[in-house]
């Protein structure tokens, strides 16, 4: 079994259409292989995937990959991937699978406080990002890392992904919303040519790449009336 670091919070209809475009995606990645594989999502909305097969180890690596992977235990400084579930004055909060604190001082994305960041790289809530562990936490203080051996921060790499999005021609980040739903949405205001794709973030967090010429925050004004997410513009 793996654990996808990418979260399905959403209900009714939209958490059908979404487990169904989960489906899609996993068997997209794994479909060739020799392996059948069940999903199901966990109480904290972390879907698991559940593998059976001769190629089932390569299969769960290729999903590791894809999504991340949520694990039992962290070792510090490795990788993983956690979801913004909130920030502060003092930093990120991400989930991976247990709360993972991110020090502003940490974040390493230039000046501002964690909530200015969060505005300037148009960070939705849920958004999958990579972090380096920092160390276990104090036993002093159950379910936080605060008190490990050294403070949790972002991923170098993730850090590269947002500055590249601030030098780019301009970004609508969304959540609550399958990739397919966005692009439909997009193309139903008739804003059909004002952006180059959409990118998958995770399951339900999406980044619309705006077009040269395309101003973000008119975007948002036109569709987000249609589209029940959190909308957040990077503009360069």
């Amino acid at each position: 079994m793996v654990v996808l670091a990418t979260k399905v919070y959403v209900e009714g209809d939209a958490r059908d259409r979404s487990l169904d475009s989960l489906r899609s995606l996993v068997d997209n990645e794994i479909g060739d292989l020799e392996v059948e594989f069940d999903l199901d999502v966990r109480d904290d909305d972390f879907p698991s995937v559940t593998l059976e097969g001769e190629d089932a180890t390569v299969a769960r690596n290729v999903l590791r990959e894809e999504f991340g992977e949520i694990v039992p235990e962290l070792e510090a400084g490795e990788t993983y991937v956690g979801t913004l579930e909130s920030w502060d004055e003092d930093g990120f909060v991400l989930d991976a699978g247990r709360p993972v604190r991110i020090p502003a001082a940490e974040l390493g994305l230039g000046p501002g406080s964690p909530s200015q960041i969060r505005e300037r790289y148009g960070l939705v809530q849920h958004l999958p990002m990579r972090f380096v562990y920092g160390g276990e936490r104090s036993s002093s203080e159950p379910g936080s890392d605060v008190g490990g051996d050294e403070p949790s921060r972002l991923a170098s790499e993730e850090q590269d992904r947002l500055y590249g999005w601030s030098r780019g021609e301009g970004r609508l980040n969304a959540n609550s919303a399958t990739r397919a739903e966005v692009r439909a949405t997009l193309n139903r205001a008739g804003h059909a040519h004002d952006y180059v794709t959409v990118e998958r973030l995770g399951l339900l967090e999406q980044s619309v790449i705006c077009t040269e010429g395309t101003d973000p925050p008119g975007l948002l004004a036109s569709v987000g009336e249609y589209l029940p997410a959190e909308l957040r513009c990077v503009v360069p």
